[in-house]
């Protein structure tokens, strides 16, 4: 006999699933991607200042938020290549992030916390390798602010923006029971298409790192804020306008 489906209304319940970018949304990095990106692709002899070093720095900056990897794989085709120029890329970033050129943005661990506090699961990603989403963390002290990180090999390999990394935090935590109540928050198009493609309930734009508002709402947007320092307002009011209005029940 198989089970009844389950009709259950949960468009009441909390958004208590919160998958949180790193770089650019929770992490500043004052233009490490472009200067780590230059010193790779000079290995592969594209000299900085040429044609070609500046077509393929355009193509990095419309890119932010992708997989690095495919970055890469689009700029430079062959698989070895790509892989030596991601490995280049991975060692210098880390080089930088090793010599004090990153920070929280303002507001990034206070905003983690209350979401936390408020009984919220907070996972951070990114469309960095594991290695330097780890030495990132490390710089921060932030090994233990969130119970998931997560990188494109976490979850299949692909990255942004395919919906992978919100859907593996959807099946890993199980802090929700429908993806609708999954809150998805970034600085580039790439993260809003990945919210929009989980099908999570809430897709925040910040605007503290690659896109403006423009790019973040063609994409998908669901909100623009002016930093994740808002979010947790943000949950809190969305939850409210969902409750029923104590008003009308007692009429009816």
């Amino acid at each position: 006999m198989t089970s009844p489906i389950d009709t259950t209304d949960i468009s009441r319940d909390p958004y208590n699933l919160v998958v949180l970018d790193m770089a650019g949304t929770t992490v500043a990095d004052g233009g490490l991607v472009e200067q780590a990106f230059s010193a790779a692709a000079q290995r592969l002899g594209v000299q900085p200042g040429s044609d070609e070093h500046a077509r393929q720095l355009d193509y990095v900056r419309a890119t932010m938020g992708e997989s690095k990897i495919s970055v890469f794989r689009y700029l430079f085709g062959e698989e070895e290549r790509a892989q030596y120029a991601n490995t280049a890329f991975e060692e210098a970033y880390g080089e930088l992030v090793d010599g004090g050129r990153i920070a929280p943005l303002p507001g990034a661990r206070a905003a983690v916390e209350r979401l936390a506090a408020e009984g919220r699961t907070v996972v951070l990603t990114t469309g960095f390798a594991r290695t330097t989403q780890d030495a990132i963390l490390a710089a921060l002290g932030w090994q233990d602010l969130v119970p998931l990180t997560l990188c494109p090999a976490d979850a299949g390999g692909r990255g942004r923006p395919f919906p992978d990394m919100v859907l593996a935090a959807f099946l890993r935590t199980g802090a929700v029971a429908d993806v609708r109540r999954t809150v998805v928050a970034g600085d580039t198009s790439y993260d809003m298409l990945s919210g929009v493609r989980s099908g999570a309930g809430i897709v925040a734009g910040v605007l503290t790192g690659a896109h403006d508002k423009d790019q973040l709402t063609r994409h998908g947007a669901t909100h623009v804020l002016g930093s994740v320092a808002e979010l947790p307002d943000l949950i809190a009011r969305a939850e409210a306008d969902e409750r029923p209005d104590p008003v009308a029940r007692a009429e009816a």
